[in-house]
């Protein structure tokens, strides 16, 4: 698949990433700023009762969300996977009346690659899986934002609270994914070019709720996710790196300092190819030991790194350099 085939397509491409961009890092003030407005004007009852829905709905995020098939096929989703290209890779199939717990990495520097595959229709995720709906775990403090909250959930994102993701993987009907960015907000910084440094050694909450879930593990692989922008420098003990790693916890999320084409927040044209390997299954246990979440923690990492190491060559990766596990 070309980047890009035509002027007319390429711009189409340029907008459709664009306003991606825009909704992940403005769109939520944007909003908070058009309710403000709303009770600023005549049509402050709709204000009102708009706050009073939001507060009924307060559960939806760590229910299962609110998706839209119609949203998640917006044709804006495929320009936004042409710019790139992104594609998704189906290694085996899943059996759709199972749930799943889908380990995603690396996050990259705004996890693009986690996005447009489970929370668009843009790379056929229904057609490779079959019977599953796939759920992208997003921090919590993103469903307090009023309008963005709703935005958000139309395409499949819910909290990444224990209790969310649990609702999901408890499903008596089987076909639900929760997908997780294990490395989580702090593997953002690790996010240059040619990295390939994986937060994942002390990750085991998730190996645990699996566990408790009886929910089976899938490694996923998103070869490319870190070339798609550059980061200043801020080595481990750096100041920026103490200062990106002290706020972290207080803002919920990590700040890299990136810069994508022409020193904007474009993204630069390089294939994403995400990998989704064969499915770990799980015992249910309630209660599980210390030993259990080790052991399922290291067959874990043990299939992650084999997903890796059979499909690097074919994606660009020399042959000389393996994962880097944190």
């Amino acid at each position: 698949m070309a980047a890009s085939c035509s002027p007319l397509r390429g711009a189409l491409q340029v907008l459709a990433v664009s306003q991606w961009v825009f909704s992940f890092l403005a769109l939520a003030q944007v909003c908070l700023v058009a309710l403000i407005f709303v009770f600023l004007s005549r049509a402050w009852t709709l204000g009102v009762l708009y706050l009073v829905w939001l507060y009924w709905d307060r559960d939806t995020p760590r229910a299962g969300g609110r998706r839209s098939a119609w949203v998640r096929d917006w044709a804006v989703w495929r320009h936004f996977r042409d710019y790139f290209p992104i594609s998704l890779v189906r290694t085996a199939p899943l059996d759709p009346s199972q749930n799943y717990l889908f380990g995603f990495h690396p996050h990259g520097v705004l996890a693009v690659g986690a996005f447009s595959n489970f929370c668009t229709e843009a790379t056929g995720f229904s057609r490779l899986f079959p019977g599953l709906r796939p759920h992208l775990l997003m921090l919590p403090c993103w469903f307090h934002l009023p309008l963005f909250q709703d935005y958000i959930m139309s395409s499949g994102l819910v909290s990444s609270t224990k209790a969310s993701a649990a609702y999901l993987l408890s499903r008596p009907e089987g076909g639900q994914v929760a997908v997780l960015v294990v490395g989580g907000a702090l593997e953002a910084l690790e996010a240059k070019p040619g990295g390939l440094s994986l937060r994942i050694r002390n990750q085991k909450g998730f190996i645990k709720l699996a566990l408790e879930q009886g929910a089976s593990l899938v490694p996923v692989f998103s070869f490319g996710e870190n070339e798609l922008f550059r980061q200043c420098p801020n080595p481990p003990g750096s100041w920026l790196r103490r200062a990106q790693e002290a706020l972290q916890p207080l803002l919920s999320v990590a700040l890299p300092l990136f810069h994508g084409r022409l020193g904007l927040l474009l993204p630069f044209r390089a294939p994403v190819h995400t990998v989704v390997g064969a499915a770990i299954p799980v015992q249910r246990c309630p209660r599980p030991s210390r030993a259990q979440v080790d052991a399922l923690h290291a067959l874990y990492v043990e299939r992650l790194t084999q997903l890796f190491e059979e499909h690097k060559a074919r994606y660009g990766v020399p042959a000389d350099r393996h994962l880097v596990l944190t």
